[in-house]
């Protein structure tokens, strides 16, 4: 029986078909306008929206429907299903899919990834990998289960402007932030986001970043690993990855790299980097 992976855009997956993937997409809302994301609305559009506007857009998680409805067609084509959707605990994407999958027993298998974007995104690309060495479903889904707090997820943010236009740092503490060019470092843990600690300047950013990844125990290049960033150029990625060059020259001939959609990017804004992969 052949096997489908279907996840949410969240996961940054990019635009390109990919075989046995399918990806549902979130709903962005700017002002009375609603996208759904990757669909109409591509990543560079987002940003171009994102920065002339004044106000934050909002993001809707998936529906139980539209859940439901790629499932039933998925097992009336005789496939089984995975479905990988981000944290439980930064959406109800994840409580959506569960509900859906309840008419399919056996058929149909969530995982809550515990992460989001890029760090979403390298346990579907573990999962097409073990689709493509021909596991089960249910094979599948309990090796996700297994790796899935090795996933390591860190990022460097550029500026505090939009933590504050969307209430999670107060207006004083952006001004300060912005001032001192503060660059926050964070890390999904256990399925939250939280900040790992604060750096003066882009280079000093770029060295905690470094570290914070060192602590991890180290990279596992044998396993998916993806950088992102967000916003309209991949400038300050590009200085990140020369800056760092010894965790990569040894490990692997070509990054891989894609951009961070809006259900992150909403709330970090553009300048972002990330960084996930499996630890060792």
């Amino acid at each position: 029986m052949s096997i489908k992976i279907i996840t949410d855009s969240a996961s940054d997956m990019g635009m390109a078909a990919r075989d046995g993937l399918e990806i549902l997409p979130m709903t962005i809302t700017f002002g009375e306008q609603e996208f759904k994301d990757g669909i109409d609305l591509s990543h560079h559009e987002f940003y171009e929206k994102l920065v002339e506007g004044d106000e934050l857009p909002r993001t809707s998680q998936i529906t139980p429907f539209a859940f439901e409805e790629a499932f039933q067609k998925a097992v009336q084509e005789g496939q089984e299903v995975v479905a990988i959707t981000m944290s439980a605990k930064l959406s109800g994407t994840w409580q959506s899919a569960v509900t859906a999958a309840n008419e399919y027993k056996g058929k149909v298998f969530v995982v809550d990834s515990e992460n989001v974007t890029v760090g979403e995104r390298v346990l579907v690309e573990y999962a097409l990998r073990l689709r493509q060495e021909g596991l089960s479903a249910h094979d599948i889904a309990e090796k996700l289960e297994q790796v899935k707090k090795k996933v390591c997820l860190v990022a460097l943010l550029d500026t505090l402007e939009y933590l504050k236009k969307g209430g999670r740092v107060s207006k004083a503490v952006a001004f300060a932030g912005g001032l001192l060019s503060i660059k926050p470092v964070v890390a999904v843990q256990d399925g939250e986001v939280v900040i790992l600690g604060k750096a003066r300047g882009s280079r000093q950013g770029n060295n905690l970043l470094v570290q914070q990844i060192q602590q991890t125990g180290g990279i596992d290049f044998s396993m998916p690993h993806v950088l992102g960033y967000t916003g309209l150029s991949d400038a300050l990625l590009k200085k990140y990855i020369n800056d760092s060059e010894a965790l990569w020259k040894h490990g692997v001939e070509r990054l891989e790299i894609g951009t961070v959609g809006g259900t992150i990017g909403t709330h970090v804004g553009p300048g972002a980097i990330a960084v996930a992969f499996f630890s060792l």
